[in-house]
């Protein structure tokens, strides 16, 4: 008699009812359980998140009674001691009860005072991303914009850190751009946000590349890493794209496809400083894109020119842009942040070596 295995314990196989023969099935039997099936897988992750709005709000709740009896009777770390006490005794199966995560439940509730708030944007990210957002950051709309992209994205709480690390928010949308002038507003305002300035190439070392194939070999060798710098909708084409032009062929460095924007964005890695003659060469690959490789239901392309500095001279970039009639943004990269912070910055950042210990390092109980 065959066996099968549950839980670490074999059960014969006569245990289990056998399925009917193929011939007792109605015609449309798979395509029905195909549809209970993906009914099922949804309804589990929606029972998830609810457990998991449930659970921050409970949170904010607890954190908030406490910090109400703190104000007027002056509650302190003895009687948050005696409340995780009995608390646990009272559901000893319930996790997060420990003195620490009251406090953080209290702390919780000190940073978002507005229940609303919690209910409709905060309460839909993990507890622990809730966590480092308290840690990491002081304002709350710096909060609010890390924990839409954390529900926009699905951020685990280590990514969720390396972005805070790197400054996502103040380096967003922050590219100088054509953008309103050459397209739609939906468009521009998406676009706008989808580019950054500077970008952050961390992950290729201490090791300044040297030459733009330097830098284009790095970034594809750790292409995982750049997409998520690059941000949410980017999928990567290729490389070294040719286009074959008349009599002549060029080669893109990098081209991506845009999935929310629906066009393709090409992507030029210069070794150095902005110069106004790099615009007449994206010019020239936009159009050549547009019409050899652009499908009649995209969008025309955007270009992204990359150049390696501290800080480009805004007023030429603007002037190299402004009459131009395709879409370009301009950015900076860099491989270390600390090169483009003030200098009383600097300092208050942790190497890269620091992060990873840290995010190597054991967490406490936090629900």
């Amino acid at each position: 008699m065959t066996e099968r295995r549950s839980m670490g314990r074999r059960i014969p196989e006569a245990s289990f009812p056998a399925p009917p023969g193929k011939g007792a099935l109605p015609a449309d039997y798979s395509a029905v359980l195909g549809e209970i099936k993906e009914r099922i897988r949804t309804e589990r992750v929606r029972v998830v998140l609810a457990a998991n709005e449930a659970m921050v709000l409970l949170y904010w709740e607890i954190g908030n009674a406490i910090l109400a009896r703190q104000e007027r009777e002056g509650w302190g770390a003895g009687t948050i001691d005696r409340l995780s006490h009995d608390l646990r005794g009272e559901f000893p199966d319930m996790r997060g009860l420990s003195p620490r995560n009251l406090k953080y439940m209290r702390a919780f509730a000190a940073a978002w005072p507005e229940r609303e708030i919690v209910q409709r944007t905060i309460a839909q990210i993990p507890w622990r991303s809730n966590l480092a957002l308290l840690h990491k950051l002081d304002h709350p709309e710096a909060r609010i914009w890390y924990a839409r992209k954390v529900a926009e994205q699905g951020w685990s709480r280590e990514i969720l850190e390396l972005q805070i690390r790197a400054g996502l928010y103040e380096r967003q949308g922050s590219a100088v751009t054509n953008f309103r002038q050459t397209l739609p507003p939906t468009d521009s305002d998406l676009a706008t946000q989808a580019f950054k300035d500077p970008y952050l190439f961390d992950f290729l070392g201490t090791a300044k590349p040297r030459t733009e194939r330097e830098l284009e070999q790095g970034l594809v060798d750790h292409v995982q890493r750049f997409l998520l710098e690059m941000g949410s909708g980017f999928a990567f084409v290729g490389r070294q794209v040719l286009l074959e032009v008349g009599d002549r062929d060029f080669r893109l460095d990098l081209l991506f496809y845009h999935l929310k924007l629906r066009r393709y964005v090409v992507v030029e890695l210069k070794a150095v400083p902005f110069s106004p003659a790099f615009v007449g060469q994206m010019n020239l690959y936009l159009s050549a894109v547009d019409d050899l490789m652009r499908h009649p239901d995209d969008a025309p392309t955007i270009g992204l020119l990359l150049c390696k500095g501290k800080g480009k001279d805004r007023m030429a970039v603007d002037y190299a842009l402004r009459d131009l009639a395709k879409p370009l943004g301009v950015a900076d990269w860099e491989t270390s942040l600390v090169e483009v912070l003030p200098d009383d910055l600097k300092g208050s950042l942790p190497t890269l070596e620091e992060i990873e210990a840290e995010l190597q390092g054991a967490d406490g109980e936090e629900g």
